[in-house]
């Protein structure tokens, strides 16, 4: 996430148009007969909409608003292609920018993997939801931020991919307004069911696995570094498994106890990945990149994860760069339907990265110092402890950095039934520090904290502005519900137009499992009673 000095302008790039690639008034390129200057009126974007629709009256002719839908989509698509094209014929003369290129390159072709899903599931995909392309256009979007942000992390801003200036990210905003027309109007195409506590997207067989001690005598391969596994590298291991994988069932890596220290990918090609550890002491990858060390914010992760439907258990994930080497993932995760079950995340600023998709952490603990858990995903947390660290001399703590950029994007961080506390190196310096909530990464950062314990480290106020500005106060959308302990009171919490104190089930539902990732899919509760919803 963001250092602390970054320049506030750079947040509202997703509110004024990039530097257009017509001449003119794109309005008076259109007929009149083909309508599609008015349906464009309709998006937050209609310049960009008219001169990329407009110029094609033949493929370009919406019936309904669904056709618009699929026609903003194919356009983003065409528009996404044409910069990536064009991305590829870059030269770098540095081995910062090299790297802001690779990061670029990977997040424009997720994006165009996240359009061109999104456009055949509409098309040929039965069992497709609204909710569900919402939620992949949400994704596609964030990737055209996150490219930005690498450029800002290594100073490279002159540098500029063609990503950040053809549109493209104008275009799939106008998908996102569209798509949520209709989504209103099917509301009932966010539900799923639930098995045994089970998310309805994990199959019987996997709700099994998860629950089976035994599971490592039944894993596609195992890692250990005494030799009595087929491999020594989880990245080997994993390369293998996918690469010899039939049909597309699940890959299962066992990782016996030991501390890996090495940096993993799971892309994109790689869906159903379950990566199994022998419990979170035990099992521990490890890594050091940081943003000081030359390296963006993105692939400073210890491992990072693209791929569908990961599921890991019993694992912790570290970065061991320190507080003094800035911004340091350990994990970094865009897997839509993931889930992290008795996990640990270890680092310090921004340690885990929930970038984009669908994701459930259950019975987790996560450490950290600035902006610990930030991103773009849709993503709940239950019955995890978050642990704030001891920062450097004169940092304050967040706990949170939401970074929802566009009011149509359905993504948000919930905390439910957790735990919010000092790690024992803070304790003993505890009232040095200043504690928050969260703070707006975003325009539309959305957070909201429900039934959880927040110690007393917390400060009253609660949540922190960004470096002092009034940056996204009337727009972002902080909520907290029923929490309880020293820190728990809202009496002297902030006075901001977009913080909530919720009172209302009916509005904290909208937050739980069920409601922001697509369905009521809860994974076993460890000791806390919980119902489907709150």
């Amino acid at each position: 996430m963001a250092s602390n000095s970054m320049l506030l302008s750079s947040f509202f790039f997703l509110f004024f148009l990039f530097p257009l690639i017509y001449a003119g008034d794109a309005t008076t390129n259109t007929s009149s007969t083909t309508g599609i200057a008015l349906w464009c009126t309709t998006t937050p974007h209609p310049g960009p909409c008219n001169y990329f629709m407009g110029r094609d009256p033949a493929r370009f002719t919406p019936n309904s608003r669904e056709d618009f839908r699929t026609m903003t989509i194919m356009a983003a698509l065409e528009r996404a292609a044409e910069v990536q094209s064009l991305a590829r014929k870059m030269h770098c003369s540095s081995k910062r920018r090299t790297i802001v290129y690779r990061d670029c390159n990977n997040l424009i072709d997720n994006t165009i993997d996240q359009l061109n899903t999104t456009l055949q599931s509409i098309q040929t995909n039965a069992s497709f939801t609204d909710f569900d392309a919402q939620t992949w256009l949400s994704t596609a979007l964030t990737n055209i931020e996150i490219c930005r942000r690498s450029s800002n992390d290594l100073n490279v801003t002159k540098f500029s991919s063609p990503i950040l200036s053809g549109n493209v990210s104008e275009l799939i905003s106008n998908s996102l307004a569209t798509n949520n027309a209709l989504l209103d109007s099917n509301s009932s195409g966010n539900s799923s069911t639930t098995h045994g506590g089970f998310p309805a997207w994990v199959s019987g067989r996997e709700r099994k696995m998860l629950q089976d001690l035994q599971l490592a005598t039944r894993a596609n391969v195992i890692v250990a570094q005494d030799g009595t596994g087929q491999f020594k590298s989880i990245q080997a291991a994993i390369n293998y498994a996918t690469s010899r994988r039939v049909g597309n069932g699940r890959v299962v890596v066992y990782v016996k106890r030991g501390v890996y220290r090495e940096n993993i990918l799971i892309s994109r090609t790689m869906n159903k990945v379950m990566l199994v550890g022998d419990g979170l002491r035990y099992t521990v990858i490890t890594g050091s990149r940081s943003v000081s060390a030359g390296f963006t914010t993105y692939s400073s992760a210890t491992v990072g994860i693209d791929g569908i439907g990961f599921i890991a258990r019993g694992i912790t994930f570290r970065n061991t760069a320190g507080p003094q080497r800035g911004q340091a993932v350990a994990l970094r995760s865009a897997s839509d339907l993931s889930v992290f079950y008795a996990c640990g995340f270890e680092g310090y600023q921004d340690t885990l990265f929930v970038h984009a998709q669908r994701q459930f952490y259950k019975s987790c603990y996560i450490y950290g110092t600035i902006d610990f858990i930030f991103g773009n995903a849709a993503v709940v947390f239950q019955n995890c402890i978050i642990y704030v660290r001891k920062p450097l001399v004169g940092q304050a703590n967040v706990v949170t950095a939401q970074g929802r950029g566009d009011p149509f994007q359905n993504t948000g961080i919930s905390i439910h039934n957790s735990r919010i506390m000092p790690a024992p190196d803070l304790k003993p310096v505890v009232g040095s520090f200043k504690t928050y909530l969260g703070r707006p990464w975003q325009q539309y950062s959305r957070t909201v904290i429900m039934k959880s314990f927040i110690d007393g480290f917390v400060v009253p106020e609660g949540w922190s502005r960004w470096e002092d500005s009034d940056f996204a106060l009337s727009t972002l959308y902080y909520g907290e519900y029923m929490n309880f302990g020293p820190g728990g009171s809202t009496r002297k919490r902030v006075k901001w137009p977009g913080y909530h104190i919720i009172t209302g089930t009916n509005v904290a539902s909208r937050f739980t499992v069920g409601s922001l990732i697509a369905g009521r899919a809860w994974l076993p509760s460890t000791g806390v009673p919980f119902t489907a919803g709150l």
